[in-house]
């Protein structure tokens, strides 16, 4: 019996469709879907919560059509502010704001959404990756790719020699304890331009990580803690060759009709 707007967040496990939670409120994502709908999803619900009804406020029931272009939200984070703050994502939001990124094209849109998120999306340079072993087949696609686009790869031990046995040349750096120079010494000299890094299980490995990290952040080197993201950089580079165009929001919007 809920009128206005409802939050529900569903997960599927093995073909099934459960429900998390329900709650009949707005989420962040409403003023997003008003901005590329053009439809004001928060005076309509407020109507409907006083009564009104959809059709009587010249909206129709059912799904909302498809437009002609893509939008993509993407999150924005704060971590640079935070000294020492661990910028690994995990279960917790840790996201102080978000974007959206809008196109014909779901590449470019997601190009205009990491850039304007903050998330530096490089043509050319080197590469610090630190890949967990048990990411490192997943990895190994993603930075083939970087090499496949000129990029340096510059690795710790067991990354680079893993990358070496599959056929990607890889400079291998030394642990942060063994001296320099070491993956933070790049950072630091301004020569890395990307870093892939994902968590250990390893105590010992994930210290160092976590030190890669926060250099990373520190020094504004864009640094990707999540293979679905760097696969998302990898498309964004791809679609963002050739350049974008920016319109008028109005011009996006769907025109009811």
């Amino acid at each position: 019996n809920v009128k206005g707007l409802i939050n529900i967040q569903f997960v599927v496990a093995n073909g099934t469709v459960y429900v998390i939670e329900a709650n009949p409120r707005a989420s962040r994502t409403i003023p997003y879907i008003s901005k590329i709908t053009g439809v004001p999803m928060v005076s309509l619900a407020v109507r409907a919560m006083l009564g009104e009804k959809l059709k009587d406020m010249g909206y129709g029931v059912g799904l909302y059509p498809d437009g002609e272009y893509i939008a993509v939200k993407a999150p924005v984070f704060s971590s640079a502010k935070l000294s020492g703050a661990e910028i690994a994502l995990g279960p917790e939001m840790k996201s102080t704001g978000e974007i959206m990124g809008i196109d014909r094209d779901f590449g470019k849109a997601l190009y205009k959404a990491m850039v304007a998120a903050g998330v530096g999306v490089p043509r050319e340079g080197k590469i610090m990756a630190t890949i967990a072993d048990g990411d490192k087949e997943e990895a190994l696609p993603l930075i083939r790719g970087f090499y496949e686009r000129g990029f340096f790869i510059y690795a710790t031990e067991g990354t680079a020699k893993f990358l070496r046995n599959h056929g990607i040349k890889a400079e291998m750096v030394r642990k942060i304890a063994e001296g320099s120079p070491n993956a933070i010494d790049l950072i630091k000299r301004g020569e890395i331009k990307l870093v892939l890094n994902t968590m250990s299980k390893d105590g010992k490995v994930e210290r160092d990580g976590a030190k890669i990290r926060r250099a990373a952040v520190e020094h504004e080197v864009p640094c990707l803690t999540s293979l679905d993201t760097a696969r998302a950089l990898l498309l964004a580079m791809e679609s963002g060759d050739g350049g974008f165009s920016c319109l008028p929001i109005d011009q996006y919007q769907r025109k009811r009709g």
